[in-house]
């Protein structure tokens, strides 16, 4: 009786504690459960005022003209089709800062390393259109730099300051990209690459180049150039002091393009808009993205610059 009692308690004992255990375990995971769903609760809040917080900044950013002031449209960064410094977004903004009727003046603040020579050169053309239009100055401040296509934009103002460190000039037009023919060959890889037209496919990287080809594409590069160069002699009329290596695609110092024409003045946005505009007053018109373009924009960039970049590296380029 008593081995028997005794084999009752230690089962008992067992199936005890086998139960605290599960239990145990039952409780630990509802915890886990619930600091999940708490950790959820709080990212998804973080997201929400994150949103309300751009919203908030975008509205707070929006600048209400009063009274006389300065227009201030950016061009930064590069000089594309769909970017920040495209064609679209710096006109519009243009018309909005010349279309106010407190604004005395439009500064284009520039700090780009070129880009399109096509998205420049409608630029350019609105420059001079906007100008005649509303009957208002238009004068380009470089910041750090104003290279190729962004000088291209900057020739058609009535004035260009800049800093005495500032990179200015490289006035010519590149096309680059690579060659892996000898690669492939000597990695035993054949390149299968069908077109319709002989010289269809004369860009791709991985197919030989003949000279005609390249022949052909240094007369579009030269042709590109020319257009640029007019440009600027247009801009900057007796103002430049031509030298063989002023079109040579070289870049200066904002001191030395002063000496040599392609800037007027040494300057600052706001010693432009004190001493030169005469408003201190300054209004940003800059054309900027919503939060739902801002967001895709930024979701839809890693899966859409592979192949754009890979299409667009051999694109004629003001850089």
């Amino acid at each position: 009786m008593e081995n028997e009692f005794a084999v009752k308690s230690e089962s008992s004992s067992w199936e005890r504690e086998a139960i605290e255990k599960l239990l145990l375990a039952d409780v630990r995971e509802r915890r886990a459960a619930r600091r999940w769903r708490m950790f959820k609760s709080l990212v998804w809040m973080g997201l929400f005022g994150a949103l309300i917080w751009m919203l908030a900044s975008d509205r707070l950013s929006t600048n209400v003209p009063t009274g006389p002031h300065t227009a201030i449209v950016n061009i930064k960064g590069e000089i594309s089709d769909g970017g920040e410094a495209s064609a679209e977004n710096v006109m519009t903004a243009m018309r909005g800062a010349l279309e106010d009727e407190g604004s005395k003046a439009l500064v284009l603040l520039i700090n780009s390393p070129g880009g399109s020579p096509v998205q420049a050169g409608i630029i350019n053309e609105e420059i001079s259109r906007l100008r005649k239009l509303h009957n208002k100055p238009i004068y380009a401040v470089v910041e750090e730099t104003c290279a190729s296509a962004a000088y291209y934009i900057a020739a058609a103002t009535d004035r260009i300051y800049v800093d005495k460190a500032s990179i200015v000039g490289s006035i010519g037009v590149l096309m680059d990209g690579f060659g892996f023919v000898g690669t492939m060959e000597k990695l035993g890889v054949e390149r299968r690459l069908l077109t319709a037209g002989e010289n269809k496919g004369f860009l791709d990287p991985f197919s030989p180049q003949s000279e005609e080809q390249r022949k052909y594409a240094q007369v579009m590069l030269d042709r590109i150039h020319k257009q640029f160069i007019a440009a600027v002699k247009k801009g900057r009329g007796e103002r430049l002091k031509e030298t063989p290596e002023t079109f040579s695609g070289l870049f200066w110092t904002g001191e030395q393009a002063v000496d040599m024409g392609l800037a007027d003045n040494l300057g600052s946005l706001d010693s432009v808009a004190r001493d030169v505009v005469k408003a201190d007053k300054l209004v940003d018109y800059s054309n900027r993205d919503n939060i739902a373009e801002r967001l895709a924009k930024r979701f839809g960039a890693a899966m859409g610059e592979g192949a754009a970049g890979a299409a667009l590296q051999s694109m004629p380029r003001l850089r």
